[in-house]
């Protein structure tokens, strides 16, 4: 097989690797892919943009590509598989209409309260000022979200009723563009955070390992919220019981809905949970693809080829596949960020020592990278994802954090305390 994978991110990197480790892919093509996909085995970058659909299109044909895999949300979010499919190429990602489900809270949160799923209590808004009247009578802390994509940084939880009041006079003067046309305001819920991505073909669907996401860019999980600076899988309190429940209560609903709504949904759902301390299960979101850096752990411990599963999606007989298979063991990932980010930073800097870390061990999955006469520099705010896989989390974290201090470049931060929320003992 010959597979196209559409993105440039750490997520890229990570399912073009595991799509190589089969016997059955011959090759994988990276458009644009990064500094990464350009250096792997079997593995070349094509110039083309994510939303260039002709030229992809056009490339597919002449390569004779098998399957076209979309990682990025915006791509799904323009209509890129309404596109393709129609012309004869294999797609796995949903359709614009099933893209709705991330590309739009005020939809997704319909569809949630339609389907019977539990989510926060919330309100959506054109207006700035009833948003703010909202937000008094329900008091703080409270949730403030751009309705449309934000590249992971549309959310703010408002500690203060000023805060709140800000995020949302930002949102509507146009912070993220037409994504704050709409703004959801939302209850503030606690407990943690678990992202749950599920394969389906739209009748069958099938979750992945439970992984657990760091979204602040401080440690202690304080600051900006950032698009993940560190992951880990199967996390301990996603427990066999829970993910039951999330299977008949979040994931079935969800794509007997979007069947009900005429929406052929196939592809990766992913579902962003907040498991409260009673126990309780609640919906934060849900997006139309893999989680990044979430993926980078679970498929490091994916055993069942990845394009049998995804050609199982796309073909329409996920319920056919045996039951899919993982390693044994934990993985852990730690993002290696430039300087100033989540806000301004530089591109451009030399980076060094990515075998040194490989060879301690641990897998570097690129993100924000570029290769300039073979020389490797920086290109994004989330440059590097250093990724050890181990028996227990211990052994996951050790691996990733022995690995991360060989690796150098001018500025890099990451953060020391990735995982801290497991007990590193189990």
């Amino acid at each position: 097989m010959k597979v196209l994978v559409i993105g440039n991110g750490g997520r890229e990197h990570a399912i073009a690797w595991k799509l190589l480790q089969s016997k059955q892919v011959e090759r994988v093509v990276c458009a644009p892919g990064n500094g990464g996909t350009a250096t792997m085995s079997r593995c070349e970058n094509i110039a083309l943009e994510v939303d260039d659909f002709e030229g992809i299109f056009q490339f597919s044909q002449q390569a004779k590509i098998d399957l076209v895999v979309v990682g990025p949300e915006v791509p799904l979010a323009k209509g890129i598989t309404d596109y393709l499919q129609p012309r004869g190429l294999m797609v796995f990602g949903p359709t614009k209409a099933g893209a709705q489900i991330e590309s739009s809270k005020a939809w997704a949160k319909a569809l949630m309260q339609e389907a019977g799923i539990p989510t926060a209590k919330s309100a959506v808004f054109t207006d700035a000022n009833a948003a703010k009247s909202y937000v008094k009578a329900q008091g703080v802390p409270i949730v403030v979200k751009a309705d449309g994509l934000a590249a992971g940084k549309g959310v703010v939880v408002a500690e203060t009723l000023a805060q709140a009041e800000s995020a949302i006079d930002s949102m509507f003067s146009g912070q993220f563009g037409s994504a704050g046309d709409f703004v959801v305001v939302e209850e503030f819920l606690t407990g943690q955070e678990v992202s749950v991505l599920a394969l389906t073909d739209g009748l069958t669907i099938r979750a992945l390992l439970p992984a657990q996401d760091h979204k602040q860019i401080g440690e202690g999980d304080k600051g900006e919220n950032t698009g993940g600076m560190g992951a880990y899988a199967p996390t301990p309190i996603a427990t066999p019981e829970i993910m039951e429940r999330v299977q008949t209560e979040v994931l079935e609903k969800a794509i007997a809905t979007l069947r009900e709504k005429n929406i052929d949904y196939r592809g990766v759902l992913y579902a962003g949970l907040m498991i409260t301390p009673a126990g309780e299960t609640k919906v934060l979101e849900f997006n139309c693809r893999f989680g990044d850096p979430e993926t980078q752990v679970v498929l490091a411990l994916l055993e069942t080829p990845l394009e049998e599963l995804m050609l199982a999606c796309v073909q329409q007989r996920l319920a056919q596949m045996p039951p899919i298979a993982w390693k044994d063991g934990a993985a852990a990932t730690v993002v290696a960020a430039s300087g100033g980010y989540p806000g301004s930073y530089e591109k451009g800097k030399v980076i060094t020592g990515i075998q040194a870390a490989q060879d301690s061990g641990a897998t570097v999955f690129h993100a924000g990278t570029k290769l300039d006469n073979s020389q490797l520099l920086t290109n994004g705010g989330r440059v590097l994802n250093v990724t050890g896989v181990g028996a227990d989390f211990k052994q996951a974290l050790n691996q990733a954090y022995k690995s991360i201090e060989s690796i150098s470049f001018e500025g890099i931060y990451y953060r020391r305390d990735i995982g801290h929320r497991i007990n590193t003992t189990a």
